[in-house]
């Protein structure tokens, strides 16, 4: 059986979309993520605005009953529960925090300019308060994002679940990936 529908999460920084897009792109499936499901993306002042948990089950259904294949990247827990039977296979991502941060500085850096997120920038209150909650997530403090959370929730999945908590080249990580998730159907 050939692997159709993989779900990639984990903490924030440690590479999960980065590993979606690019084992998306290897196996020629369409790449979702979860950000644009659950914030109104489109906003000019981005990720201040969350749709309701009905729509973004909605437009995410929609969107993978639109193909066989797919490779989902990001959150679920806690909103996301009713996608679980559809996962073929799915890999759990998790870095130590001050290589996460220091991702996240440097992609937000990247994407939006370094004024925009420094003191007066207009992103800098968003820019920080994702960063304390980033720097939180292995702490259980009884968010439904934090580590101890999606463990929990890692345990409802019914595929085989592949981990990495390793810092790798995304190319040898995207190898990787393929290889796990290839051998969940060739009993590996």
């Amino acid at each position: 059986m050939a692997i159709q529908r993989i779900h990639i999460f984990g903490a924030p920084g440690s590479g999960v979309t980065t590993l979606g897009k690019a084992l998306a792109n290897r196996l020629g499936f369409p790449h979702f993520d979860t950000d644009d499901y659950y914030w109104f993306t489109e906003d000019e002042l981005p990720y201040r605005r969350k749709r309701n948990t009905e729509h973004r089950r909605t437009l995410l259904q929609r969107d993978i009953d639109q193909t066989p294949q797919w490779v989902l990247s990001g959150a679920l827990c806690g909103w996301g529960d009713v996608f679980i039977p559809s996962f073929d296979a799915a890999i759990y991502m998790w870095l130590p925090a001050n290589l996460r941060l220091a991702r996240i500085r440097e992609r937000e850096t990247g994407r939006y300019g370094v004024a925009r997120l420094e003191e007066g920038g207009d992103l800098h209150n968003v820019f920080h308060k994702f960063l304390d909650w980033a720097a939180n997530y292995d702490r259980n403090t009884g968010n439904l994002r934090s580590r101890a959370a999606e463990l929990q929730w890692l345990e409802q999945l019914r595929c085989p679940v592949y981990r990495v908590e390793a810092e790798m080249p995304l190319e040898s990580l995207t190898d990787w990936a393929l290889e796990k998730t290839a051998g969940a159907f060739s009993g590996d």
